[in-house]
């Protein structure tokens, strides 16, 4: 017999929710706090980002009446899959037989924030204050959270499980992120007839990803180029290229460096292959950092003991919604969920993991209610 996460987990996953088309696990969501008799509201970032559902608020009133009130936040869409999803259990394992992503990442995360709720409330648990955030597209930039009202929340921190990692990593810092789109524009010609005439805009983007450091490029830095699409056919030298990169640190001066190198390589190889191009830069979230006796740490800490596990320090190379509330002021903490190969046909999460993470959730409440 699957234990409730299990099996509420293996009913989301198998709801594709690509980034902002989530209102079917939004209503799913809704309906799981509905069961529980918990108010709840939906405010209108949907329209502003493009999204079917705005961010989702729940509030569980502390019963306590002492201790630290926290959030904790999750969001509900996943990287697009490019197949069908058929969550299925196997060696302990939840998996996907339809060769394409589970969602664990962030689904895991939802049903455990779920399900730790589900059983403070109808087990009568005491706790110092608890509020639940779902959030949309946060795969493309956290839209959902930069969208929210963070001063709608009462507590004063919080935490996210978005971390592909073994229950007990508690992320210190992540980097900033910055995105690329460069465009490429030169002279179509007759590909046989007339080569020499043209001036090929993909040649040029090849030769600017070719100038580029990219991959790991120190132990806290990395970019990477993504997306290249141009052309219009085989016989023609395309007159248009394009392409989508990125650059990450925790280091700001570091970041600037990278990014600036990416648009040296840029504009070199436009001039040396007779092309123009144009370029667009975002600054897509901002890096932060915890030292290990800050508040929120601690308490995730202390609840990683008292559930079972040891806590791991680490820092991660990936952006979560927890860098937007530390950027607005408000700590965030990321935790590994156990969580693994992510983004991938073969994305997984143990159901042993689940469990754990909902033992954790309460642990920490446990702590927050004492603190």
């Amino acid at each position: 017999m699957t234990s409730d996460p299990t099996r509420l987990f293996l009913e989301l996953a198998a709801m594709p929710s690509p980034p902002g088309e989530e209102r079917v696990v939004a209503d799913r969501v809704i309906a799981e706090l509905e069961t529980m008799g918990l108010a709840w509201d939906e405010d209108d970032a949907g329209a502003a980002v493009g999204s079917t559902m705005g961010n989702i608020l729940c509030r569980v009133p502390g019963r306590s009446g002492e201790g630290t009130p926290i959030f904790l936040c999750a969001h509900l869409d996943t990287v697009p899959p490019d197949g069908s999803i058929e969550p299925v259990i196997e060696d302990g394992f939840v998996r996907n037989a339809g060769g394409t992503i589970l969602g664990a990442d962030d689904k895991a995360a939802v049903v455990v924030m779920l399900e730790a709720v589900r059983r403070v409330v109808f087990e009568g648990r005491s706790h110092a204050g608890i509020e639940l955030l779902f959030t949309p597209k946060e795969e493309v930039g956290l839209l959902g959270a930069y969208a929210f009202d963070h001063t709608r929340l009462e507590a004063r921190f919080g935490y996210v499980y978005d971390q592909a990692a073994a229950i007990g990593e508690i992320i210190l810092g992540a980097p900033s992120q910055n995105s690329i789109r460069a465009r490429f524009h030169g002279r179509a010609a007759h590909a046989g007839m007339y080569p020499e005439d043209g001036r090929s805009a993909i040649f040029a983007a090849a030769r600017a990803i070719a100038g580029m450091r990219l991959g790991r490029v120190d132990h806290q830095s990395s970019a990477n180029v993504g997306v290249i699409s141009g052309g219009t056919a085989r016989n023609i030298i395309p007159e248009w290229c394009s392409f989508e990169a990125e650059a990450r640190s925790r280091d700001p001066e570091t970041l600037a460096i990278l990014v600036q190198e990416m648009l040296d390589a840029i504009g070199v190889a436009a001039s040396t292959s007779d092309c123009t191009a144009e370029t667009e830069i975002d600054e897509t979230y901002r890096a932060y950092s915890f030292r290990e006796d800050d508040p929120a740490v601690r308490l995730a800490a202390d609840g990683l003991r008292r559930a079972g596990y040891e806590p791991v320090m680490a820092f991660s190379g990936g952006g979560a919604d927890a860098n937007v509330f530390n950027e607005r002021g408000l700590p965030c903490v990321n935790l590994g969920n156990g969580m693994i190969d992510i983004h991938t046909s073969d994305e997984r999460i143990a159901v042993a993991d689940l469990e754990g993470m909902v033992e954790v959730t309460l642990s920490i409440l446990e702590v927050a209610r004492e603190t």
